[in-house]
């Protein structure tokens, strides 16, 4: 018997190390290439099953009665408390954004002041050592709380958003472990200089706030109020999470509006006009406590924190004039955003690729391939303005801005003379934000020279390639906006005289147009850009740029967080079906899966616990005998028989339940909540024996489709109404033909799987576009 169970064990780590030691040219994720495959994702550190969510409305007999009891007072409350969450998620994502900043800004602000005090007393190496050292620690520490205590917090968390509210749950994603590591890894490897922005896991740690408010705290602390429990499924969960996602868009670029278009656009799978409401009300929470906190440190009462506005970039008062010429370097700015975009991605996929190789060798290699990374960017951004020359101040300026010593200023003087400052330096010795801003900034046609862009572009796309993808929580909006910034500033140098806009706000559309490239976010991202500036005059041209970026850059491959979440294998659903999908019917489909599993109206215990102990399956169709012919009474979820299992509702005889007795034994409550696995019951030999009554329980109206429908149509509906199983019945009843040809879930109508089965339909479909 031991050495049975050694073998097992060793058989599931020999899976396990073929699962995550793809090399390089093979996914990340092992497929199995059959229609009716297990749900993996690459989670974190490591492969992990993955379920769907409950999103559809279970209307049993137990909802149904507490629908129709519900009094005025329950329904507003009920309403009251969504508001209520609605308002905390805003506030404490508002709160945490500013810890957030208050402590990247003082950290690296007081490391550079050190710096650039080494850089004056001519202590060179000295100055190397302090920074090197410092961003070194703040990346170990880091990347050790990622790689030793929360791997899921690793990365943007934006993809594994994407893919809950597509109906996705990937596991360890919201707990309050995760949130605390990502905001103190955060703050680590922003700090640290590291090419990469907190906009990603402000997003992430939005939606974590949000989740563990809708279930009442971590799951071993959870608050068992009554109230709480209101909020305990899948569906309120995914708009309190949505309200996450876009107030923590909102707290990292002081958007409301646009936070709520990029849930809208980018994020949000299902959506309605009241979660439009409340995730505006969330975001107008963010602004008030941001705007709140900046007043109140503007005075120098929160350290180097408060030197910036609500709008981080304003060039409201700038003067935006342009002609029709100035159209075509305008384009010329979106076309080149495409492509790069694109290019960056595709490069991106091939790095991504090459560190899971790396992280696949264990923790240390992940910890080293961080800490390498730190090394080499503190090099760079210490090293290279010294290559660059000193550029005498204009006279126009006062001597206390050219050149500056300190961390704020566009003329860094940075072993210069008197009166002369180094542009490089500017762009490098600075915080990330403070980097965006000065390269942003407006009326300075001659303040940076094309060398110095140059290498400061060369420089950001090698580090925006090689710095995301290590174990420490990270952003991509900020390294794409420095990389677009730099070519749309030497875009603006060299139309010079020819065009009237400033270089400033050609660094402004070269970013837009690199984000929308690389993104393919339009609306949204048009939106936070001009809630940034604060210019409404820059949208006709902005939105311009964007539509031609995304359309450019969707002629090569898709966006960049599409990349990332097939990297990882969560099925995500795309809005629009594959062409050849119309060839193709549901009823085809269902033949190839596994024979569909049905229980009876009244079925035995013993039945039950065979078909949970022998089937993964999540739902059943439950089907009654009326005569000669069997009709489908309705589907129950694996989650409501292990309720009843744990519960012993059980039956001496075959025979229908009382209404009553079903009250008193569940409570909606019970309903929703998940109950373990199969291996968590016990049930005795002669409660196998015994009946369970299923159709209390049984959700009597499920999604159904007919046998012809083609599968184009079924994955359209699948998606817009948010199911997790649908039913195929047959087009034709009567005697003999079976209620129930199959259940369709999310990995059926993927095409990856449908192809793996029908590898003919895109072979048909290919020859088709040849002719």
């Amino acid at each position: 018997m031991e050495k049975d169970s050694e073998q097992m064990a060793e058989t599931t780590n020999q899976q396990e190390r073929d699962m995550e030691s793809n090399s390089l040219h093979q996914p990340l994720l092992k497929r199995n290439l059959t229609l009716s495959s297990s749900p993996l994702a690459l989670v974190g550190a490591k492969v992990s099953y993955i379920e769907s969510l409950d999103y559809e409305i279970n209307e049993n007999d137990l909802f149904k009665h507490d629908w129709r009891s519900r009094s005025q007072a329950q329904v507003l409350q009920y309403i009251f408390l969504k508001w209520l969450l609605a308002f905390l998620v805003g506030l404490l994502t508002g709160l945490i954004a500013t810890l957030i900043n208050l402590a990247v800004e003082n950290i690296a602000g007081y490391k550079l002041l050190a710096v650039v005090q080494y850089i004056d007393n001519k202590r060179y190496m000295m100055g190397f050592l302090y920074m090197t050292g410092v961003n070194f620690l703040l990346t170990l520490v880091a990347t050790v709380l990622c790689v030793f205590f929360a791997p899921t917090a690793a990365g943007p968390g934006i993809p594994e958003i994407k893919a809950y509210l597509n109906g996705v749950d990937t596991p360890n994603m919201y707990g309050a472990t995760t949130m605390f590591v990502k905001i103190v890894g955060s703050i680590g490897a922003v700090a640290a200089g590291l090419d990469l922005g907190k906009e990603g896991p402000l997003v992430h740690i939005g939606a974590c706030i949000a989740s563990l408010l809708g279930q009442g705290g971590p799951d071993d602390y959870r608050i068992k109020w009554r109230w709480i429990r209101y909020f305990n499924n899948d569906r309120d969960r995914r708009d309190i999470i949505t309200c996450g996602a876009s107030s923590g868009v909102c707290a990292a670029f002081r958007a409301p509006v646009g936070g709520v278009l990029f849930a809208l656009e980018e994020v949000a799978t299902w959506w309605r006009s009241a979660l439009l409401w409340r995730t505006f009300f969330s975001t107008a929470v963010v602004v008030v406590v941001l705007r709140a906190f900046m007043e109140y440190c503007k005075d120098g009462a929160c350290g180097l924190f408060g030197q910036g506005g609500l709008i981080m970039f304003d060039v409201g008062g700038v003067p935006v004039r342009y002609h029709v010429a100035d159209l075509i370097p305008v384009t010329v700015i979106g076309i080149i955003g495409g492509v790069l975009g694109s290019l960056y991605n595709y490069l991106l996929h091939k790095v991504l690729r090459l560190y899971n190789l790396i992280n696949a060798k264990g923790k240390l290699a992940k910890i080293s391939l961080s800490l390498a990374v730190s090394l080499f960017t503190s090099a760079c951004l210490y090293g290279l303005p010294f290559l660059a020359s000193c550029t005498p101040c204009d006279p126009s300026l006062v001597d206390s801005e050219c050149p500056s010593t300190g961390r704020m200023g566009n003329f860094k003087q940075f072993n210069c003379p008197k009166g002369h400052y180094n542009d490089l330096a500017t762009l490098l010795l600075t915080t990330n934000d403070d980097a965006v801003r000065n390269i942003f900034s407006t009326n300075t046609p001659s303040e940076y020279r094309v060398f110095s862009l140059v290498i400061f572009f060369i420089l950001y796309c090698i580090l925006g390639l090689f710095t995301f993808g290590i174990a420490v929580p990270s952003g991509l909006f900020l390294p794409i906006i420095l990389m677009g910034s730099a070519y749309g500033r030497l875009l603006g140098m060299a139309m010079g005289p020819y065009a009237s806009i400033d270089q400033g706000l050609y660094a402004v559309l070269g970013a837009a147009s690199l984000m929308a490239g690389s993104m393919r976010m339009t609306v949204s991202l048009c939106v936070i850009f001009l809630e940034l500036t604060n210019n409404l005059l820059l949208l006709p041209i902005t939105m311009l740029v964007l539509l031609i970026s995304k359309s450019v850059g969707d002629c090569f491959n898709p966006s960049i967080y599409e990349i990332i979440l097939e990297l990882k294998g969560l099925p995500f659903l795309e809005a629009h079906p594959e062409p050849w999908m119309r060839n193709i019917t549901v009823g085809e489909l269902a033949d190839v899966k596994p024979p569909v599993v049905t229980l009876s109206g009244i079925e035995t215990v013993g039945r039950i616990v065979d078909v949970l102990r022998n089937t993964t399956h999540n739902g059943f169709a439950v089907v009654d005998s009326v005569g000669q012919v069997s009709e489908v009474h309705g589907l129950v979820l694996r989650a409501h028989l292990l309720l009843v299992l744990k519960k012993k509702w059980f039956l001496q005889e075959r025979r229908r339940t009382e209404e009553w007795e079903v009250r008193e034994k569940f409570t909606w409550v019970d309903v929703a909540e998940r109950w373990g696995t199969i291996e968590e019951v016990a049930v005795t030999k002669e409660e196998m024996e015994m009946y369970v009554d299923l159709h209390p329980l049984t959700n009597s109206t499920p999604y159904t489709v007919v046998e012809t429908m083609s599968v184009a149509k079924a994955l359209v509906q699948f998606r817009q109404v948010g199911l997790r199983h649908m039913l195929v019945l047959p087009k034709y009843h009567g005697h003999g033909v079976p209620p129930v040809v199959g259940i369709l879930t999310r990995q059926d109508l993927r095409a990856h799987n449908i192809l793996s089965a029908f590898p003919h339909l895109e072979k048909s479909h290919t020859s088709k576009k040849g002719r």
